[in-house]
């Protein structure tokens, strides 16, 4: 049977171009009157997710997570011979 993809994984974290994970910062959704400009900036930005985390995510995104990163090796060894 064929392995479906977590829907809270899938909806939470974006794979980047080169097999990283990123997910979403911290305290962004609500007291934003609160936070500073600078606070508000900064958390625009992903966060990649710690490499403690990657062996769950793989089983939570099966086929999704790494994947760009062995074609890029596949390729690399054909140019070499």
């Amino acid at each position: 049977m064929k392995q479906k993809t977590h829907s809270g994984a899938k909806k939470r974290i974006k794979i980047r171009n080169s097999g990283s994970a990123v997910t979403k910062k911290a305290a962004t959704s609500h007291l934003l009157v609160n936070k500073s400009k600078g606070q508000k900036s900064m958390a625009k930005t992903g966060i990649p997710v710690h490499k403690t985390r990657v062996k769950a995510l793989r089983r939570m995104m099966p086929g999704k997570l790494g994947l760009q990163n062995k074609v890029v090796v596949a390729k690399s060894e054909v140019e070499s011979k």
